[in-house]
């Protein structure tokens, strides 16, 4: 997977790439950002997994945004891999006073169609959320029914267990 990301502060810029594989190449988003206006000197690679929610250079970027700048990124899915995640991240954000630019889906949370954009994001990650707690309820509730307490079953036999405990 790859990722690219941006800083854009009035003076400042700063950007991050990321390849989950050595074999991968982030040029098309590093093209992208540079279009944006981002400065080739400021562009770090990350090589980390998307599924990962830490990443060095993200981590990096967001302890460098100050309220007032803007994080840019060529794609949401290249930011974040999980809704929930993503959304955490458009949260943290916005307590903090930063925009987040999209360039190749032109969301931009500085305008209000990006706000809401990022408001039906958070509902959806909160209906997903509501629907596997629905669902494993309904699954416990079930098994309750057919006589399941939702014990672990145990790793030794019962004989085992009482030479364990002679033992």
């Amino acid at each position: 997977m790859i990722a690219a990301t941006s800083v854009d502060r009035r003076s400042f810029l700063d950007t991050r790439a990321r390849v989950s594989t050595a074999d991968q190449n982030p040029d098309h988003q590093i093209d992208a950002l540079l279009r944006a206006g981002v400065d080739r000197d400021h562009i770090h690679v990350d090589k980390a997994s998307g599924a990962k929610a830490s990443r060095p250079k993200l981590d990096l970027v967001m302890q460098l945004l100050c309220e007032g700048d803007t994080l840019k990124v060529t794609r949401l899915d290249r930011l974040s891999r999980s809704v929930l995640h993503l959304v955490t991240l458009g949260a943290d954000l916005r307590e903090r006073g930063i925009g987040l630019h999209v360039i190749e889906q032109g969301i931009d949370t500085s305008t209000m169609e990006g706000r809401a954009m990022f408001g039906m994001l958070s509902v959806l990650a909160e209906l997903q959320r509501e629907l596997i707690v629905a669902n494993t309820n309904d699954g416990l509730a079930s098994a309750r029914a057919r006589g399941r307490v939702g014990e672990r079953r145990p790793k030794l036999t019962e004989d085992q267990a009482a030479l364990a405990q002679q033992l």
